[in-house]
């Protein structure tokens, strides 16, 4: 300590500050050491994410379409974005560069607005209401990033809702997702090789427009697509990490089932929507009614052995979706809720369903669970607590909604749709293959295998719909958009595409990124109540007290002086 004293009464106090000081700016510089002392860890990056990063070895480029005068909430959102690009740069260094850029602002070297070649590329702004001075206006937000790795871009939604006026907790959930969302884009941009998916075909599943979202804009971006006739081949090659099925109208044979079957029992996943009863909106419009009758896909006992079953009923929910009728008989149509078509939802919180919005189905049946040794259930989507299910045969009819609906029936609550099966499952032929089954096999050089190889997974959806887009003047649809509300007041992007992508990244993902995907911010919001009685105590001690804090300072300081001075 006498030392330190010595070299401060010394002129050579001041150069040795200097370098001290550069030396630890220097380390700094160098080393980053921080702690994150928020509940939910907000500033920490799980391990996938930072083992992902790290596997950079070229320079990603992210542009973020949030520069310029916005909401409070949305001003929120980009700085968000900005602190968590950071926390990438701090595992990628040099290797990620981000900027902000506003959508007014043109294309380098064109006249083109960037909002423009955002809508071009199908990212469309939402039409936000501001409160102003000069009163309420209408602002178009564009709440996307591009993320470029080489000649490749993906698109980065921030903000998945679509309403005028956004709320803290939808924005608090979107920036919970945010690690997440930039994450899967960086991990499905440095993929070398896609995961093989097959579409299986054979019985009766849609090859038409009606799947032209979940192909061209689901699929086949992320994932190598092939269609698979089971009718024809009984055997998936190993090469396939995924069987998709949507829809399918025509009974399985033992055969194709054992396909299905020993594809699971190899490691396969399976991502099936199937409607078990014959009802379509076809029919109804037709005649104004329709029959739901059971399609004997002769499914049930293969469900039945990996742990689920669909029954032969309808779900109806007061949770539903608008359909046009013509209440009084004139020909004037009126948009009314059509509890054939409720929209769905998780209590469950599980990764898949983590904030997501409703999903909508048509038509939809109900799930039960059944004991299946070693397996996991996980019900991802379920009805609202204002729900019922009626059993079929059953006559829908278009006058039903012309009377308001008996509420007293509506009395069940989270009757599942959607199910996870994870765990090893048995085969349903395990000590009753056939010998013409048993010799198809081998005739493909596939042995008969009556146990998982390992712990499989797959996803059972009790709705075809779900996964299908509507065709409106020769043009399809967005996933999840209703055709008789599409242009109306009504209208309403439901969280279909979303929760599909959901299913297939759960399933496929090698990453591992759902460890970013669960994670929740807790939402800190002041009460209204005591903001308001507490209102002018709050100012005072936020405005008056510093500056009293500051005159308590000088004088103290002062009498401190004199009475150092005055003894001298």
């Amino acid at each position: 300590m006498q030392a330190t004293g010595q070299i401060f009464k010394t002129r050579w106090w001041l150069p040795i500050t200097l370098v001290i000081l550069f030396v630890l700016n220097w380390l700094a510089s160098r080393y980053h050491a921080r702690a994150d002392l928020t509940d939910e860890k907000r500033f920490t990056l799980s391990a996938p994410t930072k083992k992902l990063l790290k596997k950079l070895d070229t320079a990603v480029q992210v542009d973020i379409f949030l520069k310029g005068e916005f909401p409070s909430g949305f001003k929120k959102l980009a700085n968000s974005t900005g602190e968590m690009l950071q926390e990438f740069r701090e595992i990628t260094g040099s290797r990620l560069q981000f900027n902000f850029i506003s959508p007014d602002d043109p294309v380098e070297g064109t006249s083109v607005r960037y909002g423009d070649t955002l809508s071009a590329l199908g990212l469309y702004p939402i039409n936000l209401k501001s409160q102003l001075k000069a009163g309420e206006q209408q602002q178009l937000v564009y709440p996307f990033a591009l993320v470029h790795y080489r000649e490749k871009v993906m698109p980065v939604n921030l903000y998945a809702g679509n309403k005028t006026v956004i709320t803290p907790a939808e924005l608090n959930s979107a920036e919970a997702l945010m690690e997440f969302r930039f994450a899967d884009a960086i991990d499905k941009l440095i993929r070398t090789v896609k995961p093989l998916v097959a579409y299986a075909t054979g019985n009766g599943e849609p090859q038409d427009a009606r799947i032209y979202d979940l192909v061209e804009n689901v699929l086949k971006p992320d994932y190598d697509l092939r269609q698979f006739n089971l009718a024809t081949l009984p055997v998936i090659p190993d090469t396939f990490s995924l069987l998709v099925m949507v829809k399918p109208t025509q009974p399985f044979s033992e055969k194709e089932k054992l396909t299905i079957d020993q594809f699971v029992m190899r490691g396969g996943k399976l991502l099936f929507f199937i409607d078990k009863l014959e009802a379509e909106m076809d029919s109804l419009r037709i005649k104004n009614e329709v029959v739901a009758y059971d399609r004997g896909l002769q499914l049930d006992d293969l469900l039945f052995r990996y742990g689920a079953r669909i029954n032969n009923d309808l779900v109806m929910d007061l949770q539903c979706d608008f359909l046009p009728f013509d209440v009084n008989g004139n020909g004037q149509f009126e948009f009314l809720h059509w509890n054939y078509f409720p929209l769905f939802e998780s209590r469950q919180g599980h990764v898949i369903n983590k904030n997501l919005g409703l999903v909508a189905g048509r038509f939809v049946n109900s799930i039960d669970t059944v004991e299946a040794a070693g397996i996991n259930k996980t019900i991802l989507l379920s009805s609202s607590p204002n729900s019922r299910r009626i059993a079929t045969p059953a006559l829908i009819s278009g006058k039903e909604n012309v009377i308001a609906p008996e509420d007293e029936k509506f009395k069940r609550a989270d009757i599942p749709v959607a199910i996870l099966l994870e765990g090893k499952f048995r085969s349903l032929y395990a000590n009753r293959l056939s010998q013409a089954m048993h010799d198809s096999l081998e005739s493909y050089g596939a042995g008969f295998v009556t146990d998982c190889i390992r712990d499989n997974k797959m996803i059972l959806v009790a709705d075809g719909d779900i996964a299908m887009n509507s065709i409106q003047k020769n043009a399809p649809l967005p996933m999840g958009m209703n055709p008789f509300t599409y242009g109306s007041q009504y209208q309403y992007p439901f969280a279909n595409k979303e929760f599909v992508q959901n299913c297939l990244d759960y399933l496929l993902n090698p990453a591992g990124l759902s460890e970013a995907k669960a994670k929740d911010y807790t939402l800190h919001l002041l009460d209204p109540k005591k903001l308001t009685a507490q209102r002018t105590y709050w100012q005072l001690m936020n405005i008056a007290m510093p500056v009293l804090l500051v005159f308590l300072f000088g004088i103290v300081y002062q009498w401190l002086r004199r009475r150092k001075y005055s003894r001298t």
